[in-house]
């Protein structure tokens, strides 16, 4: 039986996951679901087969493996929607890893994770589901990753640090060892972080500082 996946959203953080997914080539099938008014065009190629009103059909059709592609900074509730949604409806939700990706065999990962080109996660890492990874990140030993956090390209996460749920890290942006960052948090691009930030934060700078609540 041929193995089949869809796409939830075909913005540019589609264009990211699709061109790994194509390198990995293990789906004989893959489609995109997007806004109608999309319908009939294409990204990296792929085409956009529906709305999501159209995933129960789809599923139907033998479209057993859904990936949330929709990208976010800082609010990712509709990612989180759209993941609850596919697995409500019985999709399996696969990792999605690039192969110039390093992660150790010694991880935890949960579901629906991307890890992008070039991203490096250590041992005794643990990811959550929904989690981005994004090119050239680094992930040290025995992080922990909260749910749907979105680690943005390039930043370092040194040993033992602690993101929690539904958290932002800026481009670039560097954390001391043993740090813990709350949930809710953003943290801007290139911020060193060298003390704790407590939840529903937003801090950035070199020393990073908080800088409101949310």
């Amino acid at each position: 039986m041929n193995k089949k996946i869809l796409l939830i959203g075909g913005g540019g953080h589609c264009k990211s996951v699709l061109d790994s997914l194509l390198d990995l080539n293990e789906y004989d099938d893959i489609g995109i679901i997007d806004s109608m008014g999309n319908i009939g065009s294409t990204v990296l190629g792929i085409p956009i087969l529906g709305s999501d009103k159209d995933l129960p059909s789809l599923y139907k059709a033998g479209y057993r493996h859904g990936f949330v592609t929709v990208g976010s900074v800082g609010n990712p509730a509709l990612r989180i929607k759209l993941f609850n949604t596919l697995c409500e409806m019985g999709f399996i939700i696969p990792n999605i890893v690039d192969a110039s990706a390093k992660v150790s065999k010694h991880t935890q990962i949960g579901k629906g994770v991307f890890i992008g080109k070039q991203a490096i996660v250590n041992a005794g890492a643990v990811i959550g589901n929904g989690a981005i990874i994004n090119s050239g990140a680094i992930i040290e030993h025995d992080c922990e990753i909260g749910e749907f956090v979105h680690i943005a390209p390039g930043t370092v996460l040194c040993g033992g640090v602690k993101v929690g749920k539904h958290s932002h890290i800026g481009s670039n942006a560097a954390v001391k060892q043993q740090v813990c960052i709350g949930s809710n948090c953003l943290i801007g691009m290139g911020s060193v972080v060298t003390k704790d930030i407590g939840d529903n934060i937003t801090a950035y700078g070199n020393p990073c500082r908080e800088v409101e609540k949310l």
